[in-house]
């Protein structure tokens, strides 16, 4: 060996007593929880559905009921209560910032008495799986960086997801299947999503999501071309790893063999995908409970069913997004539409996961990158308005992975604008410190991590000479929403 071309690599590989390997072991391979916790405390969830509702969804039109909004309906915001606080260029012009009362009524669903709106009478019912936060709050106010804020912790693109931290860190349960699989409602526009959201970062390529689209190919490039046989492509492989091994012992590249795990793993996938996403032999009985939509590839109670199969075979993270929750006008009407798109499929999820015994170590997660104003932007009607983006209050719902059941935490004041202590009164949250009652987006990310066995101040990885984290230097785990 070339001692010039000795890198820090090859030296923990070939340091006396098997440090070095040890070393090595943990720069190269994922940590793993299946023998129990690696940092001091047990793994709650083996792994997550992340329903992300792209566009921001209005707490105050399905979760969090403000009867004053319908009492003060076309009154001006009060100063008292926007404290100053910034508007988006949408909505900054107005001459002024009418209250919307929701077009909706609200009931009192399950045991719990959890408020919920009519609207959504499926995730009713459900009501007492559910565990709701009405406090969370993030920093952006627009939509590309609030996404990406929720999904990599940096409202600046180029950071590993959630779903690329979780892979890094527990690995796979499946040797045939991503360990990271995306799923993005077909045809359903709106705010654009980018592959970065489900993206690595610096983290290793291997940890990023694979996207199963609609269709005949649910994954781009992964079946043979015509003529190309299994045979010929087995022959391949085997002629490209022999090659990419000698490729890496003379260039030291840890890249290289990265891609040759991933040209094994399609190899894999190829039985393995179209067994998992054909669901022809799913009996009716689940067809009715997902919504006859599920029968159609590619719509949001399509790919629910999609996650609840993928899970079932060990995929550890599934992200699923749905666009189209942007209201600024028109609110009531598009909400609807949203709900009997999405309601059903989402309920039936839980529901499915719980009676298969997997809810209890499966964390579902709904929720979108921010929440709406109290008022209205635009022209106000009687039956008819349209919300701002607002980052100060929304609302999002976990179930199953260690989350309490048939729980609501934390408040927003009687307008349903800021973030309110027990006693109502509205409070400024800071993400340095932990407030009771008040879920910052970092907060979130630090329990889903804790729920899954991590402490999120030791899940990080050096680049560039610093340790990253998704938390950054952030975050609280919210030990009130543990069961």
């Amino acid at each position: 060996m070339d001692p010039l071309a000795v890198t820090r690599r090859h030296f923990l590989k070939n340091s006396t007593l098997g440090l070095g390997a040890l070393g090595l072991g943990s720069l190269e391979a994922p940590l793993s929880l299946n023998s129990g916790g690696i940092h001091s405390f047990a793994p709650k969830a083996k792994r997550v559905i992340y329903l992300f509702q792209s566009g921001g969804p209005a707490a105050q039109d399905l979760f969090d009921n403000k009867p004053l909004l319908r009492e003060k309906h076309g009154q001006p915001l009060p100063d008292f209560v926007r404290r100053g606080q910034r508007l988006t260029g949408m909505s900054a012009n107005q001459a002024e910032l009418p209250l919307a009362g929701s077009a909706f009524n609200f009931i009192k669903a399950g045991k719990c008495g959890m408020e919920l709106s009519e609207v959504m009478p499926e995730t009713a019912k459900i009501a007492d799986e559910l565990c709701l936060v009405r406090s969370m709050w993030t920093e952006a106010i627009n939509h590309d960086p609030a996404i990406t804020f929720f999904q990599t912790g940096s409202q600046i693109a180029g950071r590993p997801c959630l779903g690329a931290w979780v892979s890094y860190g527990l690995g796979s349960m499946n040797e045939n299947l991503p360990s990271f699989v995306v799923l993005v409602t077909a045809n359903q526009g709106d705010q654009p999503l980018y592959s970065r959201l489900w993206g690595s970062g610096f983290l290793d390529a291997r940890f990023q999501g694979t996207q199963f689209r609609a269709g005949k190919n649910p994954v781009l490039y992964l079946t043979n071309p015509e003529g190309v046989s299994n045979q010929s492509r087995r022959a391949l492989l085997d002629t490209l790893g022999q090659l990419s091994k000698l490729q890496t012992q003379a260039t030291l590249d840890p890249a290289i063999e990265s891609r040759m795990a991933q040209y094994e793993l399609a190899y894999r996938m190829q039985t393995s995908v179209p067994e998992v996403t054909d669901t022809s032999t799913e009996p009716d009985e689940t067809f009715q409970l997902y919504g006859e939509d599920a029968r159609k590839p590619g719509t949001f109670a399509a790919n629910c069913l999609l996650a609840r199969r993928l899970a079932e075979k060990g995929v550890r993270f599934i992200q699923l997004y749905h666009q189209g929750w942007d209201h600024h006008g028109g609110l009531p009407g598009a909400m609807r539409g949203q709900a009997k798109l999405t309601d059903k499929a989402s309920a039936a999820l839980v529901l499915d996961l719980k009676r298969r015994g997997m809810l209890d170590d499966t964390l579902v997660i709904w929720g979108g990158e921010f929440g709406r104003t109290s008022y209205s932007q635009g022209k106000l009607a009687k039956n008819d308005y349209g919300r701002d983006h607002h980052p100060r209050s929304f609302s999002l719902w976990m179930a199953g992975g260690g989350v309490k059941p048939g729980f609501t935490y934390g408040r927003t004041d009687d307008y349903g604008y800021n973030i309110a202590d027990a006693q109502g009164n509205p409070i400024t949250p800071s993400k340095d410190h932990f407030t009771p009652g008040v879920v910052h987006v970092h907060d979130l990310q630090a329990t889903i991590l804790h729920l899954l066995g991590f402490d999120h101040t030791r899940l990080s990885y050096r680049y560039q000479g610093r340790d990253f984290r998704l938390t950054d230097v952030h975050g609280h785990v919210v030990k009130d929403l543990l069961a």
